[in-house]
């Protein structure tokens, strides 16, 4: 049953804005922010509750754990950011024993059927993780995964062609990070398949998809140097991903998922087409990709597991 209640661990660039973006969306109620910094959390929830007059009716508050006790979603966004010599495997300890200590916080109070939302990265890992620890069925336990690697391609193909991206139909599958894999061979224009696309206008060669995966591979990179951060982008996508949830919308989103079976891959989670409704994951349908994309994906699922492999869940 929805109860119109999202929990958000974590108040800093991408938890702050996230409660934000969620907050103008108008589907949530109730919004609570939680944070170990309770000054940054209250000063959060005390400025985004200054604005409710201009928005559907909502309140927005920090709290502790217990906040979770009837929560719909909770998102997890706290975590700590790559230092210098550090290498991936060393933040992913660091961060894997703050999930710890989250996520054992949260099930002491959460309903059953609470739905964890992972954004936290490295994703695909900790949303492997997160489900480890809360010993929640699969389908509550998401991570933000590619969401926001496959709308960056929209993008991208929208300034390409000229179209409007929401016409521009794409995925971009595996990690949220280096080995993710553009899946071209099911991407299409309104309906055309990119092929026939380059035929018909000379745009979207082969060469100009491959430019425009690196750059969505590239881009949180190019963010971060210019401003610090990147957080916009994926408060909406997050945002989009409850949206799904709470509307019980039935839509399909590249979310990371814990997988066992699908496309012959087990003991990691990784972003591929889902179907997200009221009780999270609904179901994962198959997808024809190509040989050469099926390849790049199973690769991907090797470098998770070989990650978690080396953790202590």
């Amino acid at each position: 049953m929805f109860r119109g209640k999202i929990v958000i661990v974590g108040s800093g660039f991408v938890g702050s804005t996230t409660a934000y973006t969620i907050m103008c969306g108008g589907l949530f109620s109730n919004i609570v922010i939680i944070d170990i910094d309770r000054d940054k959390a209250e000063g959060d929830a005390m400025d985004m509750s200054h604005g409710v007059s201009f928005v559907r009716p909502v309140t927005v508050q920090s709290g502790g754990y217990e906040e979770c006790s009837d929560a719909d979603i909770v998102i997890i966004t706290a975590g700590a950011n790559q230092k210098v010599g550090e290498t991936r495997l060393d933040l992913l300890k660091k961060n894997t024993s703050i999930l710890k200590n989250i996520v054992t916080e949260i099930m002491k109070y959460a309903p059953d059927d609470v739905i964890l939302l992972t954004v936290s990265n490295p994703v695909d890992i900790l949303t492997y993780v997160t489900w480890k620890l809360s010993g929640l069925p699969k389908n509550q336990v998401i991570g933000s995964g590619t969401v926001l690697d496959t709308s960056r391609l929209k993008y991208m193909l929208s300034t390409h062609t000229h179209v409007d991206a929401r016409n521009c139909h794409t995925f971009i599958i595996g990690e949220h990070g280096d080995s993710e894999v553009a899946a071209w061979s099911i991407s299409n224009i309104s309906g055309i398949p990119l092929d026939d696309y380059e035929h018909q206008t000379g745009l979207c060669s082969k060469a100009a998809r491959e430019e425009m995966h690196a750059r969505v591979k590239d881009a949180a990179y190019e963010i971060i140097e210019k401003k610090g951060a990147t957080y916009y982008a994926i408060a909406l996508a997050v945002a989009r991903i409850t949206e799904c949830i709470a509307g019980e919308e039935n839509s399909i989103l590249t979310v990371s998922s814990i997988l066992e079976g699908e496309y012959g891959i087990n003991g990691t989670a990784l972003s591929v087409p889902a179907k997200l409704s009221g009780s999270g994951i609904q179901h994962i349908p198959y997808v024809p990709f190509s040989d050469a994309e099926m390849k790049g994906l199973i690769n991907s699922a090797e470098t998770m597991k070989e990650y978690i492999s080396q953790l202590e869940i």
